[in-house]
């Protein structure tokens, strides 16, 4: 790391919206990669929501975050699930679906596979 880097998720460098409103993904550019902000709204899920941009079966991306809000669901494609919910760290590797659990939010802070995520 050469210098200190100051950077806000309020003040994202670039935003990306999921399809039909369901959510969005806002990020920063640190030496180290994306960090983003995501927003999942209730009834966001992955392979409908995520699937028709990312144009896989399933996410190929491993997270590494931290739920802030909400719940969520996490089911690879082994069988293998997961729940996360505010104050959790997740660690997920690819290979998997998820969706919003309940009516409120699921915010998460992720600093792995944010690159293209959900990249257009």
């Amino acid at each position: 790391m050469s210098a200190m880097i100051r950077k806000s998720l309020n003040q994202p460098e670039e935003t990306r919206p999921f399809e039909d409103g369901s959510g969005k993904l806002e990020l920063v550019d640190v030496e180290a990669g994306a960090v983003g902000r995501a927003t999942f709204e209730p009834g966001w899920q992955w392979s409908k929501h995520v699937k028709p941009i990312a144009n896989t079966e399933s996410c190929q991306f491993a997270h590494m975050g931290y739920v802030l809000a909400g719940r969520m669901k996490v089911v690879m494609d082994d069988g293998d699930e997961n729940e996360f919910g505010a104050g959790d760290i997740m660690v997920i590797p690819p290979g998997h679906d998820a969706w919003t659990v309940g009516d409120e939010a699921c915010v998460v802070i992720d600093w792995q596979g944010m690159n293209d995520y959900a990249k257009r």
